[in-house]
């Protein structure tokens, strides 16, 4: 009867050490997100139709200019920022910077840099990787183990809506 104790010992001592491997990357406040595109052609303008293609959307602050933000549509925390990775993946990420926390320290691709894909906080410095889920690279981001939260990308709806941006 000493070996179920010990197997439960075990197994808690597994999942403590593998919970601590966890990327919090829920850590922003909750924001409504909802972006529609309603057609393939509203997608080929203000989508991102390519592979290494990216655009950003703050509904505020009316950006991307010339987009008609529906009532009910909205863009997070901080803003979105929709990327196509270099193999075709469509990922949205929330601009909000999880180490600083404030819908107004967004991450901003990084240009001195030969790497691609990499966003950087003007902030605490955090560097992310866009087409690696929003993993922290370097800065406070890796220490406290925070990633950039991630949104769920619909494309290529045979009825309406084409695409859709959600939580």
């Amino acid at each position: 009867m000493k070996i179920l104790p010990a197997i439960v010992w075990l197994i808690a001592a597994s999942l403590t050490i593998v919970s601590c491997d966890k990327i919090d990357n829920h850590r922003l406040p909750p924001a409504n997100v909802n972006l529609v595109f309603s057609t393939i052609g509203d997608w080929n303008v203000y989508g991102v139709s390519g592979p290494g293609m990216s655009n950003t959307f703050i509904k505020e602050q009316h950006i991307p200019a010339g987009y008609f933000y529906k009532e009910s549509e909205f863009t997070g925390f901080g803003g979105l920022l929709l990327v196509c990775d270099p193999i075709g993946n469509y990922i949205a990420y929330d601009l909000a910077c999880p180490v600083e926390c404030k819908s107004s320290v967004r991450v901003q691709w990084q240009t001195d840099t030969d790497e691609a894909g990499i966003l950087i906080c003007p902030q605490c410095g955090s560097r992310y990787n866009a087409y690696g889920f929003g993993a922290a690279l370097s800065g406070p981001a890796v220490d406290y183990r925070y990633g950039l939260e991630t949104y769920s990308v619909m494309v290529g709806n045979t009825m309406p809506p084409y695409a859709i941006v959600r939580r």
